[in-house]
């Protein structure tokens, strides 16, 4: 097995064709369609139906092995030169957006002035959805909403947020200082869908009380969430990153509800390279430093 042969694989998943691929990887399409007729011969499956040009599920979990194997190559180089100069390099970062719209100016700034070799390009999702760039190995490590469990990824909680509430001026709830959950459930609520973990952690203190949400609206990402209730759209259920501010919108504290636990997710398989311990290090530090200057965050026992 050649490492070219993973990497044409790899390739035109990525880039959707052979001739795509071939542009990507600098040479001409019949070299990418001899590399992956090899490694099919040599593995005696077919990694690509040449119909549909879609995956086999032989070719999933070769291609899922293989991204691992190209992490490990560059994470060998990024480690052998880190040891004789400047730690240096491309560290992929995944964030969900509402902890990024604070995290983010503060770790690019802090690595510029510590590490101002190492460069970090950041992909903003929500959970559901960096998820599987982590196991993949497409992000060397993503910042998400916990709890989640998969065998190949390692979560460490970096710090817990309140939940609140934010009301729009003139909506019935706005008239409150603080909510408790049977109060809150006597409106449509703009919300998260069932599945999503803060939405299932509020589920779970709301069943305590023996009362369920009634949504107005479903959204899966908080910074639209967020939008939509200080545009004036309805009144929603947010963690505190999500409303930071202020405006014509009411923020209102919720008696009774779980905080929501935001951690760091990295492939459990893929040991870190050297640049992508040392934005994991800063990460934490910066954490340490300003993480209680947010409102409604508290560092993570």
């Amino acid at each position: 097995m050649d490492i070219r042969q993973l990497n044409a694989l790899v390739a035109v998943v990525d880039n959707g064709s052979f001739s795509a691929a071939a542009q990507s990887l600098h040479t001409v399409q019949s070299n990418i369609s001899t590399h992956i007729a090899r490694l099919e011969k040599e593995l005696a499956v077919s990694l690509i139906d040449r119909r549909t040009g879609v995956l086999t599920e032989e070719g999933q979990l070769v291609v899922q092995r293989a991204r691992r194997v190209q992490t490990e190559l560059e994470s060998i180089a990024l480690d052998v030169e880190a040891l004789h100069s400047e730690v240096s390099g491309i560290v992929r970062l995944g964030v969900i957006g509402t902890t990024g719209r604070w995290v983010t100016p503060i770790l690019l700034e802090s690595m510029i002035e510590k590490y101002p070799r190492v460069r970090i390009q950041i992909t903003d999702a929500v959970t559901s959805n960096l998820m599987p760039l982590v196991v993949q190995g497409r992000v060397d490590g993503a910042i998400v909403n916990l709890p989640i469990s998969h065998p190949d990824v390692e979560l460490e909680p970096l710090f817990e947020e309140e939940p609140v509430l934010v009301a729009p001026h003139g909506h019935p709830l706005a008239i409150y200082d603080s909510l408790t959950p049977s109060i809150l459930a006597e409106f449509p609520l703009l919300l998260n869908p069932t599945g999503v973990p803060f939405r299932d952690s509020l589920d779970r203190d709301l069943a305590k009380h023996g009362v369920k949400l009634t949504p107005k609206a479903e959204v899966d990402g908080m910074r639209l969430l967020a939008s939509l209730a200080t545009d004036g759209f309805g009144a929603a259920v947010l963690p505190a990153t999500a409303a930071q501010g202020s405006g014509k919108w009411k923020r209102i504290p919720l008696e009774g509800f779980t905080r929501r636990v935001v951690g760091l997710a990295t492939n459990k398989r893929v040991p870190l390279s050297a640049t992508t311990r040392v934005v994991r290090d800063v990460l934490r530090n910066m954490i340490q430093d300003h993480g209680s200057d947010q409102n409604g965050i508290y560092l993570a026992n």
